[in-house]
């Protein structure tokens, strides 16, 4: 848990469309940095950087734009409809962003710092935090909210909400669970609520 000394880190994470989002713009607001490890792994797929060539060699030019970056979209289409691509995908992304979001912690200003990932407790970001948040919201209303967003079929969204680890299991794993299924007010009670419990003990032993 020393990583990054006179940090302390929160880990978010939820399945998609949860509102991992909405949580950490709440923690913004009261005074934390937010890492998106999404956003990270996104930088880790534009043309020039080694992970990029690797993804490309792996999957083919068939993924990529007109502008020849790749097609996130496309190459979505490949691996939520196939663990195996899934895992390759991965398995070349996962060890570079968990280096960029060390150097971006590190050099961070603030001692409070939310880390969002959706792939938090599958990629073993979570051991390097103090507290593991997860945001929670019923399947119907994230794979609504994953139609309206992406513009997916029904199908393809419910193939990409069931390819995900159960939101059962990364409840059993965490500190504070963020019920989303209510309004931006009820999230904003049960964020700050958690907020000031921050560096005092969150679970009672038996």
């Amino acid at each position: 848990m020393n990583r990054w000394p006179g940090k302390y880190v929160i880990g978010l994470t939820g399945n998609i469309c949860a509102g991992k989002t909405v949580v950490c713009a709440v923690l913004e607001d009261l005074g934390a940095f937010h890492v998106d490890a999404d956003l990270v792994a996104h930088q880790m797929l534009i043309y020039g950087k080694p992970e990029f060539a690797r993804v490309v060699m792996e999957f083919g030019d068939e993924i990529l734009g007109e502008d020849g970056q790749i097609d996130r979209g496309l190459l979505g289409q490949i691996v939520f409809s196939d663990l195996a691509a899934l895992a390759t995908l991965e398995g070349i992304l996962h060890p570079a962003v968990g280096r960029e979001i060390g150097r971006i912690i590190s050099n961070s200003n603030c001692n409070i710092v939310v880390l969002e990932a959706i792939k938090l407790l599958e990629s073993g970001l979570d051991a390097d935090c103090h507290e593991i948040w997860v945001v929670t919201a019923n399947p119907d209303k994230r794979r609504r909210r994953l139609v309206a967003r992406d513009g997916l079929s029904d199908e393809d969204a419910l193939r990409r909400l069931e390819i995900q680890l159960p939101q059962k299991e990364k409840i059993k794993r965490a500190d504070v669970v963020i019920d989303n299924n209510g309004n931006l007010s009820q999230v904003r009670v049960q964020v700050r609520r958690a907020w000031g419990k921050i560096g005092r003990p969150l679970r009672t032993e038996v």
